[in-house]
């Protein structure tokens, strides 16, 4: 009995050394991709195109507060609603009286899910204390969780909602109705093998926090034909070519205000 016994827990160490061993660590680093990512993707489906062109303030007076050691809070959500409207061409005021409209948002959900699923044979430890309570016999040695493989999969949801108003007469001109937006990041094990890592956080597939650059592996290309998102590098104008074009028009209006005042002068003397 001894002897199989210990032929039995020589045989299980052989096959978890062949197979290897992979865990995952804390995933608070992940859980903030997961946020920011749909928080992200929730903004980008607001069409502020109504509003191109207009002087807007950004009213985050019902947005709540979220405070702690996530970077992800309100604060980071209205500055992406900043960028968002300068992408669709609102010229944001930093003072409520000076704009035409204000575009007042609120956040209703931010948060993350998550699921493990485990491919196997459950420990027998639970197994065994049952039937010893239902019995009466000495329990047996409890065996290990044998896990063919194993799944760990986690969910960040956003939803924000925002609508405009003319600030002086406070009638609606716009409402964004539900932007929901989920992102995902997924780790999966298969005989002890993993963490092989997926998901929209992540831009191809990763093996042990490694890269994997296998073709079979790859992500998806992206597509840049769609609408420019807020996760997207752009330039939308070189500081050189902005400031040049801001002096030739300070100029050029300066050269006006001359002529017109020396036409003014002939005027007078005639």
């Amino acid at each position: 009995m001894i002897a199989q016994r210990v032929h039995s827990t020589l045989v299980m160490l052989l096959m978890a050394a062949i197979a290897g061993c992979g865990t995952a660590v804390q995933r608070s680093g992940t859980e903030q991709l997961l946020l920011s990512d749909s928080v992200d993707r929730a903004v980008d489906q607001l069409d502020l195109s109504p509003l191109a062109g207009k002087r807007v303030y950004l009213d985050t007076e019902y947005m709540k507060a979220i405070k702690g050691n996530m970077f992800v809070n309100s604060e980071y959500i209205a500055s992406a609603m900043r960028q968002k409207m300068t992408m669709s061409g609102c010229l944001i005021q930093t003072d409520k009286n000076a704009a035409d409209y204000v575009l007042e948002a609120r956040i209703g959900a931010l948060g993350s899910d998550s699921m493990e699923v485990t491919y196997g044979i459950p420990s027998s430890n639970g197994i065994g204390q049952a039937a010893t309570a239902i019995t009466g016999f000495p329990s047996i040695a409890a065996i290990p969780e044998i896990s063919v493989g194993k799944r760990n999969a986690s969910i960040g949801v956003s939803k924000v909602m925002v609508y405009a108003y003319h600030r002086e007469t406070g009638i609606p001109v716009w409402q964004s109705g539900d932007a929901i937006a989920r992102s995902n990041a997924t780790d999966s094990w298969m005989f002890g093998i993993g963490p092989l890592s997926r998901g929209s956080v992540y831009k191809s597939y990763r093996l042990a926090g490694i890269r994997l650059g296998i073709p079979f592996f790859r992500s998806r290309e992206t597509d840049d034909s769609g609408p420019l998102s807020i996760a997207d590098s752009h330039n939308f104008m070189h500081p050189a070519v902005l400031e040049k074009q801001l002096a030739d028009a300070k100029a050029a209006e300066e050269a006006a205000a001359i002529r017109q005042a020396g036409h003014e002068e002939e005027i007078q003397k005639q």
